[in-house]
């Protein structure tokens, strides 16, 4: 499992001048401030967020399998890059990002007095060692494409130069991803009370729950807050019954169903951020029942995707079309959108000599509202094009060990609405390492690598176009549709994140009224 399971990234996508050029954050981030009175500071905020107690983990670089433990992470340790609001990947522990005229080395400046909590200065070594040990995780790959640990160095006290294998454009676009910062040789001992450099410290934590305190000192600027009070649910009903009882001020992630009851309700303010979650069907491509591609092709066109929108999210998210990364400017265009057309699936799988005497299995998992539901509905909108579906479900832990990268069918989702080439260079490209179909595909490579090398625009656009049409005629993903991010918040909340993924759980900008 990894970061995705829970909203863990960024909103946008694409590469524009202003990344190739110095970046920085102020005036950019992901605040919203949706009140017309000044910002005060105090206050505590109780802020529920989902969790199980048998995923809870402290590492920065590890798998957050639970929101509730990377909001905590997200506040304490700051990355390199952030989504933006205007620009699409702004500074956090790194005010600029340069690249050479090749695009396969970077220069990433460390802000200017940035500390730990401990109040020792963040130095270009502590991003060195803390990359490279991300690296060297089982899916650093993913999240540092083309970039082996050796090739992390620093370059005096405050840069970090990045060479890469491949020209990469959209380098500092990927270090939002969980590019965490620690001190240099934390003892993986202590690698859970380790001091960050983000907004907030850590109070205390306690199995899942945690109060974080104000960074006084912290490089980013004001911090409004006094703290921030986690608690971890374990279902999003839980959760939301918590919102409306006063028990807490936001509700992160609380859901369609939570949001229809809240929307009744004058005391507590519904936040949708669109496009926040994809929730596809993954097929095996390398073998199995999906590997031709007619079959495939065959699957997307069985799904009516306007009911799934309207029966599964209860309306609240939109359409897809098969293709991840949906917040790119250049998504999809010039790419006809997919719909319903049961006799030409029919068609299809007639051609590919599809059996349909056999049934076969849809794993689903219920980690997060509406996924074991979309399988439900699908199953029974194949059976209309004559494909028997057997949905089962799977306890969490036992769909990531058995099913995830494994199975023939099954559901997922990620968290995040990022731009096309992340998708692509963490689970499609051929050898990714969270390659959920195993596809391989030359053309598909061809395009991406491509992609990486263009600066350009226009022609990324145009590159982009035939990366994403590879996409769409062949891969494993049927992407039917994206869910809206759904947050529940008590009147006297302001300043909440307009952002989704990563970009939501910046909070340093939120304020409480009297």
């Amino acid at each position: 499992m990894d970061f995705k399971r829970r909203q863990v990234l960024w909103a946008g996508g694409g590469i524009g001048a202003a990344v190739l050029l110095a970046a920085c954050g102020g005036g950019n981030g992901a605040a919203s401030s949706d009140s017309g009175a000044k910002p005060r500071r105090g206050g505590t905020l109780r802020i529920g967020a989902l969790g199980r107690s048998s995923a809870i983990t402290r590492d920065p670089h590890g798998n957050q399998g639970n929101e509730s433990d990377y909001l905590v992470i997200a506040l304490v340790y700051d990355t390199l890059t952030a989504p933006g609001l205007k620009d699409n990947t702004v500074g956090r522990l790194a005010t600029s990002f340069k690249p050479s005229k090749d695009l396969k080395t970077w220069r990433f400046t460390v802000a200017k007095g940035a500390t730990f909590h401990d109040g020792t200065p963040v130095t270009a070594d502590d991003v060195v060692w803390s990359l490279r040990r991300l690296r060297n995780t089982p899916a650093g790959a993913a999240r540092l494409p083309g970039i082996k640990a050796d090739n992390i160095t620093a370059e005096g006290k405050d840069t970090v130069v990045l060479v890469s294998d491949f020209a990469n454009a959209e380098l500092p676009m990927l270090t939002r991803l969980s590019t965490f910062i620690m001190k240099k040789n934390t003892p993986e001992k202590d690698i859970a009370k380790a001091p960050g450099t983000g907004p907030f410290k850590l109070d205390w934590y306690r199995g899942g729950n945690a109060r974080l305190l104000r960074n006084e000192h912290w490089h980013g600027g004001q911090v409004y807050l006094d703290a921030i009070e986690v608690t971890m649910f374990e279902s999003p009903q839980a959760m939301a019954n918590a919102m409306m009882s006063g028990q807490i001020d936001l509700a992160s992630n609380a859901g369609a169903v939570a949001a229809r009851t809240a929307d009744a309700r004058k005391d507590i303010k519904v936040i949708r951020r669109p496009n926040d979650m994809a929730m596809p069907i993954v097929m095996r491509t390398s073998s199995g029942p999906f590997a031709d591609p007619k079959v495939r092709e065959a699957m997307k066109l069985v799904v009516d995707r306007d009911a799934m929108v309207k029966q599964v999210l209860s309306g609240y998210g939109t359409v897809a079309n098969d293709i991840l990364g949906t917040a790119d400017p250049d998504y999809a265009k010039g790419i006809p959108q997919r719909h319903r057309d049961l006799a030409k699936a029919k068609q299809l799988l007639k051609e590919a000599q599809f059996d349909f005497s056999k049934t076969y299995e849809l794993v689903t998992t219920e980690d997060i509202s509406g996924l074991a539901e979309s399988a439900t509905l699908f199953a029974s909108q194949a059976r209309e094009a004559g494909i028997k579906i057997d949905v089962v479900k799977q306890e969490s832990g036992t769909f990531y060990q058995k099913t995830w990268l494994k199975g023939d069918l099954y559901t997922n989702y990620w968290g995040t609405n990022d731009s096309v080439v992340f998708f692509a260079s963490k689970t499609m490209t051929t050898g990714a390492g969270q390659n959920e179909a195993d596809w391989s595909d030359k053309d598909f490579d061809a395009a991406y690598h491509k992609v990486l090398a263009t600066a350009d625009p226009k022609a990324r656009a145009a590159a982009l176009h035939d990366l994403q049409q590879v996409e769409y005629d062949k891969s494993g993903y049927l992407l039917w549709g994206m869910a809206d991010g759904i947050d529940l918040a008590a009147p006297k909340v302001h300043g909440l994140p307009k952002l989704p993924g990563y970009g939501r759980v910046q909070l340093e900008n939120v304020w409480l009224a009297p």
